[in-house]
């Protein structure tokens, strides 16, 4: 039996781990790195061991350092998680001989399927549909997709449509890989472009029972990462679920699993392809522990004390949809700094590694949460998951959420019919019809088919033009209210009060200049204060919640309120003097390491060329020549650590 379990791993999984702990009446033992000696999951567990430094490769990927983790804390067992160690037999191995018990599959499951070149040819011998494998070296046809033998979460892939962009994608491919995964090897496959991403949650004990306990969706991915995840999936045939589950248990059986594990499907119409098989527990499990009733981090602690599954499996009740909330902007770049709010409101499930006041540092993977709704419908988890997204307080970083947002109210999402492509350029999120859509975006607008027979309410995915104006309002007036409350005479006149009125007053923020007096025609304030203003316009009246924050450069106000959300910079009346930045300088986009630098000073490179490559929050980020020039600066080297914002080179234009 298990007394004290460690996990070898950090933020939302640990957490969730814990939680489970708990209810089982577990000690806990968090590790941590120095970026982390704050972080949330530290402070839940029972005990917690310091792993020196904050790369992943000196601390979470360290198993000499886990183990003696373990030895310190007197856990006397090990939980992977998902990512860093989990899917690596060497270190289930080293845990087993330290006389542990290792929460996951047997490492001979591990390497069977760790490798997917072997792996393929494993389930193949087990009568498992799969792709045929082509030489990266020249596949011979194109587009196709180069992956890496080893590890998953988008790492190591590139997709290529031309034999001119093999090479240099090949060897990114491979050198993501090793950065991540230790392992260099890579494969290429034909690409299914518009193919579902439907995969099979397994369970399986040591007398010999195999679950298939659903499917869940997972098409909406960008960079081969997934994005929105749902169980069941609203677009396979009863057909092909049942071939589904019979290769996924075939799958199992094959490598003599034990544990929770997941099986990774292509499916494009009746045609279903084996992708890989996770020998661990998927970051979308919630989706499938809601419509099943199960906990399965129990399942899987209970499976490694040796427990025998009944059976079969629970029937599966409703309908749940998960969104990844990540900290990165409008063109994917991860985010890094204080998030100073988080709040997330609703009838929702909300698996974070973050709260209020954490900082999300460079060195790890974007995630802040998982956000997961159920209901008895596909429609009513969807209203539920919009809802909360729509309302939560997300202050001090760029997130993804008005992402999110389109992808749930996208008239295609709402009828089921997602695809791996979904969001690419010219896919339904972003193609022109829908940046149409949503430059005009409605309050509400008719309903639409959820693909199961339903009508769901489309909901507008981001503030309409109306509300984003009332909101600088309503924050032009709480920034009125607050410089009252701080004046030191005379306070108890309304601001800026004349005899005779000259002007109009205003309040400038970098993204708009906005008149609060007079007021325009129709609007009257029912109150103002610093943190909440509430106005009335043809009668209706409209809450804003005003958050002020400090900045390095003043101050930043968020405005949230039932129909959207606003961010604002104020423009302080005696601004600093700004610091020059030469013209043709290329800005580093986040902190990072310099991972490559491909040219020198001197050099003529053309528009698109890579100059140099970062590598933050384990993605390479190549940074581009902006157009056509001359190299006449080059300011950083291979290894250098830089923060965002720093340059790291210059180009003299060929115009200029």
């Amino acid at each position: 039996m298990i007394n004290r379990l460690l996990v070898a791993n950090r933020g939302e999984i640990a957490r969730r781990v814990f939680r489970t702990c708990r209810s089982l009446g577990l000690s806990t033992v968090a590790v941590f790195s120095d970026a982390d000696a704050g972080a949330p999951h530290v402070a839940e567990a029972d005990l917690a061991v310091r792993l020196p430094g904050n790369r992943p490769a000196d601390t979470y990927l360290n198993a000499d350092h886990i183990l003696a983790a373990c030895r310190a804390s007197g856990a006397d067992a090990v939980h992977p998680g998902y990512g860093f160690l989990s899917e690596n037999a060497e270190f289930a191995r080293a845990v087993l001989a330290a006389g542990l018990v290792w929460v996951g599959p047997p490492p001979e499951a591990i390497a069977a399927m760790g490798a997917k070149i072997t792996a393929k040819r494993l389930m193949a011998e087990a009568g498992v549909p799969v792709l045929p494998s082509l030489d990266p070296a020249g596949p011979g046809e194109f587009p196709v997709l180069v992956k890496a033998s080893l590890g998953g979460g988008g790492r190591g892939m590139r997709v290529v449509r031309a034999a001119g962009e093999l090479a240099e994608a090949v060897e990114s491919a491979r050198r993501e890989a090793l950065a991540a995964f230790g392992d260099g090897t890579v494969f290429a496959e034909p690409l299914l472009e518009r193919a579902r991403h439907v995969e099979v949650q397994v369970l399986a004990d040591r007398h010999g029972t195999v679950w298939a306990l659903g499917e869940r969706e997972c098409s909406v991915q960008r960079r081969h990462q997934k994005v929105v995840e749902e169980c069941p999936s609203p677009g396979i045939s009863g057909g092909t679920r049942e071939l589904l589950y019979g290769a996924a248990v075939r799958a199992a059986r094959k490598i003599g699993y034990v544990g929770a594990g997941t099986v990774e499907f292509l499916v494009e119409g009746d045609r279903v392809a084996f992708l890989e098989m996770n020998t661990r527990l998927q970051v979308e499990h919630p989706v499938t522990e809601l419509v099943y009733g199960v906990d399965l981090v129990r399942l899987q602690i209970e499976l490694a004390e040796g427990a025998a599954l009944p059976p079969a499996p629970p029937a599966p009740d409703g309908w749940a949809v998960e969104a990844r909330l990540y900290a990165e902007d409008s063109a994917h770049v991860p985010q890094a700094g204080v998030l100073w709010r988080f709040e997330i409101p609703g009838e929702v499930r909300v698996d974070s590694g973050v709260e209020s006041g954490s900082v999300v540092s460079p060195y790890y993977d974007a995630m802040l949460a998982k956000v997961v709704a159920h209901g008895a419908t596909r429609a009513s988890a969807v209203r539920k998951l919009v809802t909360a997204l729509g309302r939560a307080k997300l202050h001090g970083l760029t997130t993804n959420r008005d992402l999110l947002l389109r992808v749930l109210t996208n008239p295609e999402f709402v009828n089921g019919n997602t695809h791996t492509a979904f969001l690419a350029p010219d896919g339904p999120v972003h193609g022109p019809a829908t940046r149409a859509r949503a430059t005009a975006a409605p309050d509400t607008a008719a309903g639409t088919s959820t693909g199961t027979g339903e009508s769901a309410p489309a909901v507008a995915p981001v503030a309409s033009v109306a509300s984003v104006a009332s909101a600088e309002l309503a924050a032009a007036l709480a920034v009125a209210a607050g410089n009252r409350r701080r004046a030191r005479v005379l306070s108890g006149l309304p601001g800026g009060w004349r005899n005779v009125r000259s002007q109009p007053r205003r309040a400038r923020f970098e993204e708009a200049e906005v008149i609060y007096d007079p007021l325009p025609e129709g609007v009257t304030v029912v109150s103002a204060e610093p943190d909440r203003v509430i106005l009335e316009h043809d009668g209706v009246r409209r809450t804003y919640e005003i958050a002020q924050y400090p900045d390095d450069g003043g101050a930043k106000i968020y405005v949230d309120h039932a129909e959207g959300r606003a961010e604002l910079t104020p423009i302080p009346r005696l601004p600093e003097p700004a610091e020059h930045v030469a013209p043709g300088s290329l800005l580093a986009p986040m902190p990072g390491n310099v991972l490559r630098v491909e040219v020198t000073t001197g050099d003529r490179v053309t528009r698109g060329q890579t100059v140099l490559v970062l590598e933050a929050m384990k993605m390479e980020h190549w940074i581009a020549a902006p157009a056509d020039g001359v190299m006449s600066g080059v300011h950083v080297e291979k290894g250098q650590q830089v923060d965002a914002g720093a340059v790291l080179a210059i180009i003299q234009e060929e115009n200029s």
